[in-house]
């Protein structure tokens, strides 16, 4: 039974390989993707990637030329989730087209292969396609003596990360382990967890951080690459701005509640219910750079701050230690200190730092309450 598992690992592999020289568009033909659902897809990628939507034909026919590239995904100190995400995700599906974009040559979780085939796979498509493969990295990398905390195959997490990136074409740190280091790295980070930019600084990283990412933004940052040539444009901390260019609070749907100085003051309160604002409890959306309102995850339908949970703040970096403790208001980043109330923040106690949190509903109230006074000078002079 293990010899038949093994050869027919062994004919998927071989015709994983001969699809390869399919273009991306001829290969979904080929698999009865329709030329709709294709050009639904391309819309969707379009939007994700903050592109105007009359570029979605140019999406198009770049993925009809294009061969879908080779993929190797690394699993080291994380928690798997963002292999969840992804199997689960729904716009596109996995088996409709996300596997059909890339070619997954090695992924621990989802592979047939095992133990030493596996890793010949994965030797053969790193001197197969040195240079134009890319590598998927979930999980930070322990550095601590050595790196001896996680080992895969006999070599460690950081003795395969420097094997690997390095002949990629672009790494992708999917997650928040990967990017910054994650909560393995907070303190007192008895492993000495990094992200895999500080483990490998020679290579070509795109941070997607988040608890987990949305495979979404995975999807659209290789779809950027296939169409553009190029990595797309990223910010300070290495994540791509169409993802990463904006606050949470900027998109929020309870952000009028914010303006109007409407908040959650306890769980399940009426303000609550209705969809207020959850700063006081804890939400780190204004101080957060990700596209969650706009994205979404589980096929768009909801987000955390849409299912009633505050912003945990997971896309930034040390966000478990910075950001906490989870369910207080104004987390210690630079700038703010946890005490100060919304109304002091709103007067401009701590206006134009790098996480302002723009109380507007105080700034409004401030001027109402000066407008009467100001026209009744007015009149007087």
């Amino acid at each position: 039974m293990g010899k038949k598992r093994a050869d027919a690992a062994r004919g998927r592999q071989a015709e994983d390989l001969e699809e390869r020289h399919y273009s991306v568009g001829e290969l979904l033909k080929e698999r009865g993707v329709s030329r709709r659902s294709f050009l639904k897809f391309c819309s969707t990628v379009t939007a994700a990637l903050a592109l105007p939507a009359s570029l979605a034909p140019s999406v198009a026919r770049a993925l009809d030329q294009v061969q879908r590239p080779p993929l190797v995904w690394l699993e080291f100190q994380g928690c798997t989730g963002d292999s969840e995400a992804l199997l689960r995700s729904a716009n596109p599906t996995v088996g409709e087209i996300v596997l059909d974009i890339l070619s997954v040559d090695y992924h621990e979780t989802i592979m047939a292969a095992a133990g030493h085939q596996a890793e010949a796979a994965l030797d053969k498509t790193i001197a197969d396609n040195k240079g134009k493969y890319f590598c998927v990295i979930e999980g930070s990398i322990p550095m601590k003596d050595g790196g001896v905390y996680g080992c895969v195959g006999g070599k460690s997490h950081l003795e395969r990360a420097r094997q690997v990136c390095g002949s990629a074409a672009a790494t992708i740190a999917i997650g928040t382990c990967a990017s910054y280091g994650g909560i393995a790295a907070a303190s007192p980070n008895p492993t000495g967890a990094v992200g895999v930019k500080e483990a490998v600084p020679g290579a070509t990283v795109i941070n997607l951080p988040g608890c987990p990412c949305n495979a979404d933004n995975l999807t659209a940052t290789i779809v950027h690459y296939l169409v553009f040539g190029k990595i797309p444009a990223l910010d300070g901390h290495g994540r791509p701005l169409f993802a990463y260019g904006k606050r949470i609070h900027d998109n929020c749907e309870r952000r009028p509640h914010f303006d109007a100085g409407q908040y959650v003051e306890h769980w399940g309160d009426d303000g609550h219910r209705g969809g207020f604002c959850l700063y006081k409890m804890g939400c780190k959306g204004p101080a957060t750079f990700h596209n969650c309102p706009t994205q979404r995850y589980n096929g768009k339908t909801s987000w955390p701050v849409a299912a009633g949970h505050p912003c945990a703040g997971c896309s930034e970096p040390s966000f478990w230690d910075t950001m906490s403790p989870m369910y207080r208001r104004l987390p210690n980043v630079p700038g703010f200190g946890i005490e100060h109330s919304a109304d002091m923040i709103g007067l401009g106690l701590a206006a134009g730092t790098a996480g302002a949190f723009a109380v507007h509903g105080a700034l409004n109230a401030l001027r109402k309450d000066k407008e009467p006074a100001n026209r009744d000078e007015n009149k007087e002079g």
